[in-house]
């Protein structure tokens, strides 16, 4: 087991949290919890053009719906606090100034018209521009490697617009090791100069994530493949530092349902599936985005399927509780390549857990969905005969919300027939045989389904019919169409009265 595991999930809180982000948090919650570790949020807002004002709210209680709640973070155990990149600005220019005094970063001047320029030069000769050994120190770019301290100085004293750039080290083969990928070597000469530092006084991501971690005591960054081409970077800073790095995990990408590309909010809109967990209003155009927990799905479904989106335990269990994930949860097993991710597989996941819940649990979930029918439904409302109901219909449902359609008829008579299954079953004599029935259905006592079952069949066969003749006649008359659970349970359900004033209905009706 690894010891005094710290892991962090930073999202930057410029919109709804994404699912592929909160299975990035997901994998570092479940490899925390499996090493008794702990699980960090850090919310990176350095940009803060892109910030939006309500988004740190919104993946917090993304995070706490999916049951995965942050250990560490804003507001909460802030043993390393701030939590927030932004009131963490005044720490990082004292970093930028060790690399400068150490040789690893150094200042650079040029404007943006300037370095345009640069690449569009390149571009006539057919090469790309790259901000590193090959032109930091020719003298075309002004930058503190070809000026001098004093020209720097008066520079930076007349406010002159300038930036920390990292200075990559020539002709090295960094060897990396990558948790999921394993070793990766990449040739020093290819990186670029990446700013570090900006002369507003803001650190850019690579600077501030690098010793955010440091000072957090991070000991293993999980984080989306899209990180990839920046190791390289954050692996010299800290080499430059002198500090210890941390173990990197590169989490594969979730695609979109063909399986080309990266999944996005547009699949979703297109082919009609959240890809965000709650539903979220962008508050300056008013667009509401569907949510999974709106859409009704059970967060413990949600959390399932994500954590099989990048991830299989090596068996053919599918079904895994939260505590199970923590159990059998290793990055060994996270898949190098992208996860297509599938409407219908999350679907049956709903399902499965829909069938895992207790009565009473739907039961629960379906009451607030019925007294908003109040209106239609004239007959009470009992919590036990809810149950009930659930219990024959449940194995139907993906979602608590198909519950009403699947049961209506339990609560009000139907007002209308199907018209193609009455055409097909209520013929000639129909009415008559139904009539019959009314009589024979009055005389029993004992009302319930294995009884009525009992009795009604042995009618039916000393009248030597078919049984279609009177079954599906009967179904129509009480459901409204073929449709519904076992035809005597509905009877006992709704007792005799209610099932003789039916049947008296589609005699007249039909």
């Amino acid at each position: 087991m690894e010891s005094n595991v710290r892991v962090r999930f930073a999202p930057s809180p410029t919109g709804p949290l994404h699912i592929g982000g909160v299975r990035t948090a997901l994998y570092n919650y479940l490899f925390a919890k499996k090493h008794n570790g702990t699980f960090v949020l850090r919310i990176e807002d350095t940009d803060q053009t892109r910030y939006v004002a309500n988004a740190e709210q919104y993946i917090i209680d993304s995070l706490n719906w999916s049951n995965i709640p942050f250990d560490e973070g804003p507001g909460k155990n802030e043993k390393f606090g701030p939590y927030r990149q932004s009131e963490r600005k005044d720490l990082y220019k004292k970093y930028a100034d060790i690399l400068i005094n150490s040789g690893w970063a150094y200042y650079a001047f040029d404007t943006a018209e300037a370095l345009d320029l640069e690449r569009k030069n390149h571009e006539s000769e057919g090469k790309t521009f790259i901000y590193n050994w090959h032109n930091r120190s020719k003298g075309r770019l002004v930058n503190s490697l070809v000026l001098t301290d004093e020209e720097v100085q008066n520079r930076i004293e007349n406010g002159d617009k300038y930036v920390v750039r990292f200075k990559s080290p020539r002709d090295e083969t960094l060897v990396m090791n990558d948790e999921i990928r394993g070793e990766i070597k990449i040739d020093t000469n290819i990186l670029d100069d990446k700013i570090l530092f900006k002369s507003d006084g803001m650190p850019t991501y690579h600077l501030a994530n690098i010793v955010d971690d440091h000072l957090m005591e991070i000991s293993h960054v999980i984080r989306g493949e899209e990180w990839l081409p920046s190791m390289a970077l954050h692996v010299l800073l800290y080499k430059a530092f002198g500090w210890e790095a941390p173990k990197f995990a590169h989490l594969p990408l979730i695609l979109k349902p063909i399986g080309k590309g990266k999944l996005s909010k547009r699949d979703g809109d297109k082919l009609g599936f959240p890809v965000f967990p709650l539903a979220y209003t962008n508050e300056e155009t008013g667009e509401v985005s569907r949510g999974y927990k709106e859409d009704g799905y059970f967060a413990d479904a949600f959390i399932n399927m994500l954590a099989f989106l990048g991830w299989n335990p090596g068996t053919e269990q599918e079904l895994f509780s939260l505590q199970d994930l923590v159990q059998e949860f290793d990055l060994k097993r996270v898949s190098k390549s992208g996860s297509k991710f599938s409407p219908d597989k999350t679907n049956w996941f709903n399902q499965q857990y829909m069938q895992l819940k207790s009565d009473a649990e739907l039961a629960e979930l379906y009451l607030p969905i019925l007294q908003s029918k109040q209106n239609i439904i004239s007959s009470k409302i009992d919590k036990s005969y809810v149950q009930k109901v659930v219990s024959l219909i449940k194995e139907r449902a993906v979602f608590v919300n198909d519950f009403w359609e699947l049961s209506n008829f339990f609560f009000e008579a139907p007002t209308e027939y199907d018209a193609k299954a009455s055409k097909k079953n209520w013929k000639e004599g129909t009415a008559e045989l139904m009539q019959e029935l009314i009589s024979e259905i009055e005389k029993i006592q004992d009302f319930s389904s294995e009884n009525t079952e009992k009795v009604i069949k042995n009618w039916i066969t000393n009248k030597e019919i078919g049984f279609g003749k009177v079954m599906q006649p009967l179904r129509l008359s009480l459901v409204g169409k073929l449709a519904g659970p076992h035809l005597f349970d509905i009877m006992e359900m709704i007792g005799k009265q209610e099932t003789i004033k039916r049947i008296e209905n589609a005699i007249d009706k039909l």
